[in-house]
């Protein structure tokens, strides 16, 4: 037989033979709740030829954007706010009437340190430009019907805040950004605090020994006082400090009774994310070092990491990945207070259990870098990211911070 109709015979019994291929990909869960999408075993045999791009710096890859052109179903994806990825859980923690919706467009600057004050009903949060040396941070009367969004400065005011939390009446914020000259005085990256009723702010910690931090990126605060927070480069890629990285990537333990700081893992590219479970024990830091000022990396760290924290919070053990972010990074993080793993990854945000296994991802029409629970019940989540501001409404709880 000619080459030709051998090597055609050959390859239309590989189509004809393709065997495990989960028909339909994707299904809509239940009628009455058409932007909830369930994706059936994970979609983990398609049919051939599928194909994904890779994301890199001017565009954005979503699991909607696999081709799957011998999966009808597979056009659904898009179309959905919400995808879940196992159907019992995941429709548990969604809640019989789950929405997103877009709350607020705002400037394409990146917004971040989403921190909810309960006793205010207000959520305080950053805007990091238009320009880098940008002041005013931004915050969401939440009392308001609709609730509405104006600017925001403490005395002295905090420069560029990227991370932050909530802890003993406080808003806790990482001060991203240094500068000789910010709003007239010399601001160096570190950790502040802003006491939402009198608006003013301290400084914490501005220092290691002397040398100035990279960027506290992101924190969070230990019950019994320790801020534990990433001190990633991505300020001095950015252009928002002006002086050159003086210490390596790493995460840090902070006791503000002692002011001793305490170097607690070197070991990733870019520390981001960070969060601590319901239990104390748990401690989970992202690693993006997928985007180190360059074009974005598909190939380069993209990952969470779960450690044990063990002898009071001095060391921490049984480093583990658990989870590789498939949309962009692992940027916000935080712990749900069932323990469910919570990150913003690109245009949504993915819900993991302990162990990292994809429950549900909510997917946006904005880049999401962080996010915060809200409400008397702690049921309404607000996503913060470039270009815009979001909420969710699920059965999946916050953490009270008190």
């Amino acid at each position: 037989m000619h080459f030709t109709l051998l090597l055609a015979a050959f390859g239309c019994g590989l189509v004809s033979a393709q065997t495990g291929v989960v028909n339909p990909l994707a299904q809509v869960c239940n009628t009455s709740l058409p932007k909830v999408l369930c994706i059936n075993k994970y979609a983990s045999v398609m049919p051939y030829h599928f194909f994904r791009e890779v994301s890199n710096g001017s565009y954005l890859s979503v699991f909607g954007s696999t081709s799957v052109p011998n999966d009808t179903s597979f056009g659904l994806v898009n179309k959905a706010d919400f995808l879940v990825f196992d159907r019992k859980r995941g429709l548990d923690l969604l809640g019989p009437n789950p929405s997103y919706e877009l709350a607020f467009n705002v400037s394409e600057g990146i917004h971040e340190a989403p921190v909810y004050v309960a006793s205010q009903n207000k959520l305080y949060f950053s805007q990091l430009g238009p320009t880098p040396a940008y002041l005013p941070q931004l915050v969401i009367d939440l009392n308001e019907d609709p609730p509405t969004l104006s600017e925001y400065l403490s005395d002295p005011s905090v420069f560029a805040p990227s991370g932050g939390t909530f802890h003993n009446g406080l808003i806790y914020w990482g001060a991203s950004a240094g500068s000789d000259s910010i709003g007239g005085t010399e601001q160096r990256v570190g950790l502040r605090t802003v006491n939402p009723e009198t608006n003013k702010s301290t400084t914490l910690l501005n220092n290691y020994l002397g040398y100035y931090f990279n960027m506290v990126d992101d924190l969070v605060v230990s019950a019994n006082g320790d801020i534990w927070f990433t001190d990633p480069q991505y300020s001095w890629f950015a252009g928002a400090t002006d002086t050159a990285p003086q210490l390596e990537p790493a995460t840090y333990r902070f006791r503000p009774s002692t002011g001793a700081v305490n170097l607690v893992e070197d070991s990733l590219i870019q520390p981001n994310g960070i969060a601590i479970s319901p239990s104390g024990k748990t401690l989970y830091i992202s690693d993006t070092g997928a985007s180190t000022g360059r074009p974005f990396n598909a190939t380069g760290k993209r990952s969470i990491y779960a450690y044990t924290i063990c002898d009071k919070g001095a060391s921490l053990l049984n480093k583990r990945a658990i989870y590789l972010s498939p949309d962009l990074i692992p940027d916000g993080l935080k712990v749900a207070q069932n323990g469910y793993v919570v990150t913003a990854t690109g245009a949504g945000v993915d819900v993991l259990d302990e162990d990292g296994t994809l429950l549900v991802r909510v997917q946006t029409n904005f880049v999401v870098h962080n996010f915060a629970w809200t409400g008397r019940d702690l049921k309404t989540l607000w996503l913060v990211g470039l270009g815009g501001i979001g909420t969710v409404n699920w059965n999946l709880q916050g953490q009270k911070l008190k």
